[in-house]
């Protein structure tokens, strides 16, 4: 979605940061080519004077000339501006005191109110909440049957008394000669608050009709159902393509309905990203959700700081370890950590495991493109086939049990009949066997407390380069003749190879993230507080002191 304006803010930085002092005409040349970068990604005229302005005013005062590193110091403003301009802090669904909380979803036909009402639906049951669709749009041919294919989807009940327009020709809000009517939304939307409640559902999701364009019919019916149910939450679901159309449709619903927030839709399209940058500032009023694909669960809690982030080419860590929480299985994390204290090998059972995992986090090119630095990269991100792995997983399910734990007695016949069953040739199944032994190697030097083969070693690591440079390593104390002492030293060596590899495995996995509680001392978060972490990350730290 921001890939032109995020290239634009790159190179505009990299410029910036080669000169090794600031000058006025250097920021107000920088200042300018944001402005530009701003217009081309379709911002709206006011949010870019707007922004600009608060940027000049910053960068020109004492807050720049008195840093340390006068670039690094604009590109911070310009990224806390950017978050503001987004909407500043991270904003939660407002539940009601008593259930169930009516959450009311308006904007324009097209814009994917039904797809994210299906969404958000799936997302608040994974939450534990139990939340009930309404099918008020009974204006939009077929509205209610895609609303219940995708309540069904999404595993969340559909409230659909009335079957609305399905003879694909538009529906009339009002009886009379030569029209015909499919039944009153706002009686619906009444109705469904009131099943809720009858079968104890927590939470009810309205999803509304909507127009081509803003009129009169639709901001009564929207403000009447706004005000028959009470709504706790109304949210405007804007297409993030439409650009500086957005500006007059947000402000007219603002204005006309009274939202408490804004959804962004379709934010994994090429468009160039205008009404996101938008919305936030016109309507005043914080974006909640944005939309990243078609399935139920591509949604997630729109968060300004990471969104800023992103657009700079900061990264999103924060979103990816959230992700990697929610796909990877405790249990089966808590598995490999006894294979890896234990010195058993690491199979092609268990590499399926990581790679369901790895499926259930999302597309790979998504989660790449979260790592800093990786705007550089959107070649090799574009070239990347993630077919690949879906052969790859071909090839290991065409081996037996016995030839997934025991990959080294796959001999030629064998590797032709794998290479048969699974629709490649059989250099492509001698690739894969040549990976996955390096991949071996590679946890078993973890394992002995070692950095990666080919690598050099981590401060506190084994392995090359893990300390100083020029220094050898001290000479190993020859064994003592007395059978008594030389026992102790062999119970110590071996007390030290296991804090090694337990040392090693955290440093690998995480530590703490596999449930175990994290020593604040040596190896707990204390040894990280010299480490430069992203923003915001020092929550996960504070979890595990709690």
């Amino acid at each position: 979605m921001f890939t032109s304006l995020s290239d634009r803010l790159t190179l505009t930085f990299k410029n910036l940061k080669r000169k090794g002092t600031v000058t006025e005409s250097d920021l107000n040349a920088t200042i300018r080519d944001i402005r530009v970068a701003l217009l081309d990604a379709d911002v709206a005229l006011p949010v870019v004077k707007q922004f600009t302005g608060r940027i000049r005013d910053r960068a020109l005062g004492a807050e720049v000339h008195q840093a340390l590193n006068p670039a690094q110091q604009v590109v911070k403003i310009v990224n806390e501006e950017l978050v503001e301009i987004l909407g500043g802090a991270t904003r939660r669904l407002q539940l009601a005191k008593t259930p169930p909380t009516v959450i009311m979803l308006a904007g324009l036909q097209g814009s994917g109110k039904t797809t994210f009402a299906g969404k958000l639906g799936h997302l608040l049951r994974s939450q534990g909440h139990t939340p009930l669709l309404v099918a008020a749009d009974l204006q939009r041919p077929n509205a209610v049957t895609q609303l219940e294919v995708v309540g069904e989807r999404a595993g969340v009940p559909v409230f659909a008394p009335e079957r609305g327009n399905v003879f694909g020709h538009d529906a009339a809000l009002e009886t009379g000669e030569g029209t015909r009517s499919f039944g009153d939304p706002v009686d619906v939307a009444v109705d469904g608050v009131e099943e809720a409640r009858r079968k104890g559902n927590d939470i009810v999701i309205i999803d509304t009709a909507g127009r081509l364009a803003v009129d009169v019919d639709l901001m009564r019916q929207a403000s009447d159902i706004r005000i028959e149910t009470d709504a706790d939450e109304v949210l405007f679901v804007i297409d993030a393509m439409i650009g500086q159309a957005a500006v007059e449709t947000a402000r007219a619903f603002a204005d006309g309905v009274g939202i408490t927030g804004s959804v962004l839709t379709k934010l994994d399209g090429d468009a160039r990203g205008g009404a996101a940058l938008s919305v936030a500032t016109v309507t005043g009023q914080p974006i909640l959700y944005a939309s990243t694909g078609e399935g139920v669960k591509d949604v997630e809690l729109f968060h300004p700081d990471r969104m800023a982030s992103r657009i700079l080419d900061m990264g999103d860590v924060l979103t990816l370890i959230e992700q990697a929480e929610k796909a990877f299985d405790r249990v089966q994390a808590q598995e490999m950590t006894r294979k890896f204290l234990a010195d058993e090998d690491f199979t092609f059972d268990d590499f399926l495991e990581q790679m369901a995992a790895i499926k259930r986090m999302g597309s790979l090119k998504q989660m790449l493109g979260m790592m800093p630095g990786m705007q550089g990269m959107r070649a090799q991100l574009d070239a990347l086939d993630e077919r690949e792995f879906d052969r790859v997983e071909a090839m290991v399910r065409s081996m037996t049990p016995f030839e997934r734990n025991h990959p080294k007695l796959i001999n030629g016949s064998r590797r032709a009949r794998i290479a048969r069953g699974s629709g490649v040739q059989v250099s492509d199944v001698n690739q894969l066997l040549e990976r996955f032994a390096d991949a071996q190697k590679m946890m078993r030097q973890l394992k002995k407390g070692g950095g990666m083969p080919g690598m050099p070693g981590m401060p506190g690591m084994g392995g090359p380069g893990g300390g100083k440079r020029g220094k050898q390593a001290p000479k190993k104390k020859g064994k003592s003749g007395n059978p008594a002492k030389r026992a102790q030293q062999e119970r110590d060596a071996a007390q030290k190879a296991q804090a090694a590899r337990e040392a090693s495995l955290e440093s690998a996995f995480g530590g703490g993230a596999l449930g175990q509680d994290v020593p604040q001392g040596d190896g707990g978060a204390d040894a990280l507080s010299g480490l430069k972490l992203p923003p915001g990350f020092e929550k996960f730290l504070d979890q595990g002191k709690n």
